[in-house]
């Protein structure tokens, strides 16, 4: 449903994307139920159920890995905006994976205990005083009861009810649910694994998830380089007092003054709209720039004066990197809103 309550139009795409989605989870448990034991050092052959245990907790694994490289493969290249854009279907799909996975460790390690399933889980190992041994299930399951609330608020329902910032921000916990997998693997099957397939694919994935993102962090900052050449460098961040300015004087046109007021940063033009005053010698009151030649006020933000006033001055685009302010010295329409940057 989308957040109108109508049901969603199924597109081709969505389809497509989640028919290959599905028929890739199941070729991929299928594939190890019958080829697992092949793999395996043991003794004795592994029964179904614990098959099934590592079937679908590496199939888990294997998913919100590629969900986590989804986002990075898009800002390095434009051709995988397609996976991006129904992101949300691969995250429903994996925590129902992660529930396979849970079921098949509930059913084989507790189905003929008189302890209830639960209480045995949590039971079962508390030493949490020591590295080596370290109760590895209690991460599976904060892993899992994350995403189990990011496939609940998955719809455009709750992005609308929540509004897009919080909702990023829960989403965001996908990278915990992560770490707390990875520790999960680590310190649990990994530590009886007698072939080295597990701790390669648990360290493929891990290089895999960091390797893509400092590649696209590294890209997106070449191209805010680029983006930023003509830009001049304003001075540090340090010099700027708060609720007062200094000026800059770029080399083809007018000063600019950029004032610091509660923590952030805004420049605006040097001139006031009356009598052309200096506002970068002036202070922030009441939090407007006010000229000190004749009190004239303006926002920081959009260098409008409040109302009912109806002066405007030209404002101007900021960065802070390295602790020092970056300028775009080409001025925006006067009364132009600039978020402010974080000083």
């Amino acid at each position: 449903m989308s957040h109108r309550y109508r049901p969603v139009g199924w597109t081709r795409a969505k389809i497509l994307y989640d028919a290959v989605l599905l028929a890739a989870v199941w070729l991929y448990i299928t594939a190890y139920m019958q080829w697992g034991p092949l793999l395996q050092r043991v003794t004795l052959p592994l029964d179904d159920a614990r098959l099934g245990m590592q079937a679908y907790g590496s199939c888990a694994l294997l998913l919100l890995t590629l969900a986590l490289s989804i986002g990075p493969l898009a800002r390095i290249d434009p051709r995988f905006l397609p996976l991006l854009y129904n992101r949300r279907h691969l995250g429903v799909i994996t925590f129902a994976v992660a529930l396979g996975h849970a079921f098949q460790v509930l059913d084989w390690y507790f189905a003929f205990s008189p302890t209830p399933s639960l209480v045995g889980l949590l039971g079962a190992d508390t030493a949490y005083g020591q590295l080596r041994g370290f109760p590895f299930i209690p991460l599976g399951i904060a892993a899992f009861l994350i995403l189990a609330v990011l496939a609940a608020t998955s719809h455009d329902f709750w992005l609308a009810f929540l509004a897009p910032p919080v909702w990023k921000a829960i989403h965001m916990a996908i990278y915990a649910a992560y770490a707390l997998v990875v520790a999960h693997v680590a310190l649990g099957a990994l530590q009886d694994a007698r072939n080295p397939g597990l701790a390669l694919l648990l360290a493929g994935c891990i290089a895999t998830v960091v390797g893509l993102h400092l590649v696209a962090a590294s890209r997106d900052r070449t191209e805010r380089r680029a983006a930023e050449t003509g830009w001049i460098d304003a001075g540090p961040v340090a010099a700027i007092a708060e609720d007062r300015a200094i000026i800059v004087h770029p080399e083809d046109g007018e000063a600019v003054a950029i004032f610091r007021h509660a923590g952030r940063l805004s420049a605006v033009s040097n001139l006031c709209a009356h009598q052309n005053g200096p506002l970068g010698e002036g202070r922030i009151v009441d939090g407007c720039i006010t000229c000190p030649w004749h009190g004239y006020q303006y926002r920081p933000e959009d260098g409008c004066s409040p109302p009912p006033y109806t002066e405007r001055v030209a404002t101007y685009r900021l960065r802070v990197r390295d602790g020092r302010v970056l300028l775009d010295p080409r001025p925006n329409p006067p009364g132009t809103r600039v978020e402010p940057v974080p000083a």
